[in-house]
């Protein structure tokens, strides 16, 4: 099996807390989470451990995540000078955006297209992680692992995945993911 790795990551800071959605890379990694396919193994990384994070995902031969590339990635920008968008990746957000021409959430295709719904959302996990509740913070993120990887096997078995629109009706959206 090809080594697929799954990636997620928390911040320390909100987006209003550094200056904005331009100041990614300012947020600070509290917690990582990747889960790989080759071996079914997750891993939880703190910041004292992003080497050990960046070398995972360099060693991947594809990593996939929701968000990744916009999000995630600036955030690790931050660690390294390394280009991580040189790095394999599939980040099924980027090709929902350019199908849909907007961005749903990663629990507006969790809901349509499993059932089921994300456990928190990010800003709790930044009062988390501030109340020393790490603990929390790791399970949340690999949650959200657990999440990615079932649309990402459901995309990929069937083509599609699914979001509902303002009237609750469920659309299809056509998926390659490699």
């Amino acid at each position: 099996m090809r080594n697929i790795v799954v990636f997620d990551l928390e911040t320390q800071y909100t987006a209003d807390e550094v200056g904005g959605w331009r100041h990614i890379r300012d947020m600070g990694l509290a917690v990582a989470v990747t889960y790989s396919a080759a071996t079914d193994l997750y891993r939880d990384y703190t910041e004292q451990e992003v080497d050990y994070l960046l070398a995972t995902l360099r060693g991947a031969d594809l990593v996939v995540g929701y968000n990744v590339l916009r999000f995630d990635y600036e955030v690790l920008r931050a660690y390294t000078t390394e280009r991580l968008d040189q790095i394999p990746t599939c980040d099924m957000l980027d090709h929902l955006y350019r199908v849909l021409g907007w961005r749903p959430s990663l629990d507006a295709i969790a809901v349509a297209t499993l059932g089921e719904m994300k456990s928190a959302d990010g800003l709790q996990a930044v009062r988390w992680f501030r109340q020393g509740q790490l603990d929390k913070v790791i399970a949340y993120c690999r949650r959200d692992v657990e999440v990615t990887w079932r649309i990402y096997q459901f995309g990929r078995r069937n083509g599609y995945v699914q979001y509902r629109d303002r009237r609750w009706r469920v659309h299809r959206v056509p998926v390659r993911w490699r």
